[in-house]
């Protein structure tokens, strides 16, 4: 082994880290060890007890089959292996770097809690078999935990968070780490190998998983969307040429005015730092003032990464357990009838069912809408926000766990930094503000395409349409009286 690394053999463990460019793991294995491979490992039965859905996994395994292709050019085999669930991976793991011959792993720093136990359980296997494990911080811009109050508690309000977040970073460009070297083209690395359980370690990507239905590809794409690192990069110069106008135009759903890099970052087709960097090389490295759509955006990815450092502060979030706790107590209703509506985009309020209706074709809502739809469901409905997410994430393609709560809960009125409970989103009023020429319920309710700009947002009643299913008036009060009962 050469002086210049510290390790003869490094093994990279992939997850949503989907891409070369700017993977903390992947770079700090090539720089450290003489030789590299990656491993991804499909855990199909745990995925599914998460609620992951048919679109988000299609999505990464499309992800998986490109990355393959460019670490193949470095002569950096990657590895499949399909378990079944989490607990199985410490014992499998330790037979992989055995019989890899493996003298550490790298692998970047996952959050929500089962992934932090799996995480935790691995390092103490390999342990045993003395081969250290490097978690990398690189899903989110700082450690969870890394920003704290002056009295060293983790934030729950947003605004100071975020105040103290880029006090942090300071002059922090988050320039992007480089592609990884490439390796010696014969490195002796097996073609497969033999481990636990049916299942063996190989080098072929499946094309679906075991309780996963495919999603059909057209012209390389998946629900309209191309996956991959090399489209990502492209949404991203595209995005960099709009970024200034995305205040003034984000809250409007017909106009492509939002990044729409959701589903790479989920991923991990594109990194939190490449997003930043570009935004704060256009801003002269500001991340607020200079231009206004920048620094939104750029307030937005704080977001992100509040949400991220909560669940690391707040494991109760992880268990189907509101932050206030005391909204446990909200008689929600259950009713299957009225949530199935909903889902299916078919409650009779134009703007809510257009949404729906996007989010079922294409894997994807929103933002502006997201903060409807839940109002909608949690507050006029009083159906339990808990069905709202668990759909959210087994229909979308961005289904991060940490946005995908926090942005329930706090339309819910459950969460840290949540909206006042008397704040209920007018899904008409919303309608007529950001789509005030109905061009968006038109793309995606057909059926009231020939009503006027007037009668589109609340139409009268039609043979082919179904009439409201709440009186959103009175569905409004009713609600803010169940949470003023809270008090």
């Amino acid at each position: 082994m050469s002086s210049d690394f510290t390790f003869r053999r490094g093994l990279v463990w992939l997850r949503n880290d989907l891409r070369i460019q700017d993977n903390t793991a992947l770079y700090r294995a090539a720089k450290g060890c003489a030789q590299v491979a990656a491993i991804f490992i499909a855990c199909p039965q745990t995925w599914r007890s998460h609620d992951e859905g048919d679109p988000v996994v299609a999505f990464r395994l499309v992800c998986l089959r490109e990355l393959q292709q460019s670490l193949a050019e470095r002569h950096i085999p990657l590895y499949f292996l399909e378990l079944q669930k989490f607990a199985q991976v410490p014992r499998a793991m330790t037979q992989i770097v055995e019989k890899l011959d493996v003298d550490a792993l790298f692998a970047n720093a996952e959050y929500p809690l089962d992934e932090q136990r799996r995480d935790s359980d691995v390092r103490e296997a390999l342990k045993k078999i003395d081969v250290p494990v490097e978690y990398c911080t690189d899903r989110t811009l700082l450690p969870p935990g890394a920003v704290r109050t002056g009295s060293g508690d983790a934030y729950k309000v947003f605004t100071p968070f975020k105040r103290a977040f880029i006090e942090q970073c300071g002059g922090t460009d988050f320039a992007p780490l480089p592609q990884p070297r490439g390796m010696a083209e014969d490195q002796s690395w097996p073609n497969w190998i033999e481990v636990q359980g049916a299942h063996n370690l190989v080098q072929t990507i499946p094309e679906q998983l075991p309780g996963f239905q495919p999603v059909p590809e057209k012209n390389g794409e998946l629900l309209g969307w191309r996956p991959g690192e090399k489209a990502a990069a492209k949404r991203l110069r595209q995005f960099r040429e709009d970024i200034d106008g995305y205040e003034d135009e984000r809250d409007f759903p017909a106009i492509d005015a939002t990044s729409r890099l959701s589903p790479y970052l989920n991923s991990g087709a594109i990194s939190i730092r490449q997003c930043v960097h570009m935004a704060l090389s256009l801003n002269d490295g500001r991340w607020t003032g200079g231009s206004d759509g920048i620094s939104c955006w750029l307030s937005e990815l704080i977001w992100r990464e509040f949400y991220t450092h909560l669940l690391v502060a707040f494991p109760r979030l992880c268990m189907h357990k509101p932050f206030k706790e005391e909204t446990d107590k909200v008689p929600w209703s259950y009713d299957e009838a009225k949530f199935r509506r909903w889902c299916d985009g078919e409650t009779g309020v134009p703007i809510v069912d257009a949404a729906m209706r996007q989010l079922n074709q294409t894997g994807w809502m929103h933002n502006r809408l997201r903060m409807v739809v839940a109002s909608f469901l949690s507050k006029n409905l009083l159906i339990d926000w808990r069905w709202g997410e668990r759909y959210f994430m087994q229909h979308l393609l961005d289904a991060d766990f940490a946005a995908n709560n926090g942005g329930w809960q706090w339309a819910a009125s459950t969460g840290t930094d949540a909206a006042p409970y008397f704040r209920v989103f007018n899904p008409y009023s919303q309608s007529k503000k950001f789509d005030r020429h109905g061009e968006f319920i038109r793309e995606f309710v057909p059926e009231l395409r020939e009503l006027d700009d007037d009668k589109i947002h609340c139409p009268p009643p039609m043979e082919n349409y179904p009439p409201p299913i709440c009186d959103v008036g009175e569905s409004r009060k009713h609600a803010i009286a169940v949470f003023a009962d809270l008090k």
